[in-house]
Formats: structure tokens, C-alpha cells, sequence
């Protein structure tokens, strides 16, 4: 029967740095086995350093990446919000799909347009220089006529710094004539008006329901 090999693991360790010669008492006990025994052992120590080393590496290379693309900016960010939310100023209920007609045509033959929903589009000449509780909308700017925009229930206002901006409105015209005191209380607010003989004023007004502000 062959001989269970009782040699200590540290033992067989320092046996294969001492150096083989016949004064070494030792060294004819390393045999070929325990050889095979030795460096399979070392070789999986070297594999799993190197595992682990490897991976660390793809670690820092991963984490690395992850930065740069949470810190790198978005082209759909890229804009400032406030500026993007400048761009259109939204007033009243959302604008419809009511019949859009153009203002000049609506300044020469207001009573066809009057009473019917219709979308209107021009440049803010004047606004009420209070609270922006109405505004005069013409076909371009410097445009002798324009019409008078009150908002819909009293219910919303636009900015009293809108002068000047291009203005989108969907409501109903109507043709009327101001009392002399209406008249005046308009024009003491900055209304341009026509007025008749008598101090009253004939008026093509607009009441909007929705409005969109461009600049």
C-alpha cells in the first residue's frame, strides 16, 4: 500500500524555494506530486488576482462613462425653459377651430362678420395702460383703424406691457355706438376712437374668448 503523504502544507511550501542539492536533507522530499499539487494552487491564486483586477478596471471605465453622460446636456434642455415659456402668452379659454377672417376685411364690412364666432389675427396698438382689461387690435403696426378687444366675462386680462405684440383671438365682432361718457372713460384709458358730432363714438369691437401674445 502507498504511503499517505503527511508533509504540512507550509512545510510543502518552503520545500520548493530551498535549493536542490545533496546538503539539503529536504529537498529530495519534493516529489513530482506534490509539483502538481503546488502550481495549480498558484496558478488559481495569479487567475483570481487578475479577475478581481479586471474588474475593478471595468468599475472605473463603467463609472467614468456614467458621469460624463449624466453631465453631458440634452439638445432638447439645451433651450431655457423661461424662454420657452416667454415665447407665447395664453389668455382665456384655448383657442378653436372657429373660421379665421382678416381684420382688414372685417374693418370694411363689419356687419357681415358681426355675431359669429371667427378667429382674428393682428398687432397690438394700444392696451389698457391699468390692469389690461381690453386692447386695440389692428392689421400691422401703425395701421390707421383697429378694433377694440374686451375679454369674455370680464374674466381674464392681458399684460399691460403688450403693446407692439402679435396677437391671435377667437371671439365674436360686434358694431355699436358709445355713449359720449363711455367714449370719454375709453379714451382716457388710450383708446383711439372715432367720434360722431354729438361726442358719441361708433365702435367695431371684439369680445375674445381665448387670446394667444407673440412677440
Amino acid at each position: 500500500m502507498r504511503a499517505t503523504n503527511t508533509t504540512p502544507l507550509l512545510t510543502r511550501g518552503l520545500l520548493h524555494f530551498l535549493p536542490k542539492t545533496k546538503g539539503n536533507p529536504l529537498s529530495h522530499k519534493l516529489t513530482r506530486a506534490q509539483k502538481k499539487v503546488t502550481y495549480p494552487a498558484m496558478k488559481r491564486k495569479t487567475f483570481s488576482l487578475t479577475l478581481v483586477v479586471c474588474l475593478a478596471a471595468f468599475g472605473v471605465v463603467f463609472a467614468s462613462a456614467a458621469q460624463k453622460k449624466s453631465t453631458k446636456p440634452s439638445a432638447k434642455t439645451s433651450k431655457p425653459a423661461t424662454q420657452a415659456a416667454a415665447e407665447v402668452v395664453k389668455r382665456g379659454a384655448p383657442l378653436g377651430d372657429s373660421l379665421s377672417v382678416a381684420l382688414t376685411d372685417v374693418l370694411k364690412e363689419p356687419q357681415k362678420f358681426a355675431d359669429k364666432p371667427v378667429l382674428v389675427e393682428g398687432v397690438i396698438e394700444r392696451v389698457c395702460t391699468n390692469k389690461g382689461c381690453w386692447m386695440e387690435l389692428a392689421p400691422k403696426a401703425g395701421a390707421e383703424e383697429s378694433v377694440r378687444v374686451t375679454f369674455k366675462d370680464y374674466g381674464f386680462f392681458v399684460p399691460v406691457n403688450s403693446q407692439g405684440m402679435k396677437a391671435k383671438a377667437e371671439g365674436q365682432f360686434t358694431v355699436k355706438t358709445l355713449t359720449k361718457e363711455k367714449a370719454d372713460h375709453y379714451e382716457g384709458e388710450g383708446a383711439r376712437l372715432k367720434r360722431n358730432e354729438d361726442g358719441t363714438a361708433t365702435e367695431i369691437s371684439f369680445l375674445a374668448s381665448g387670446v394667444e401674445l407673440r412677440k
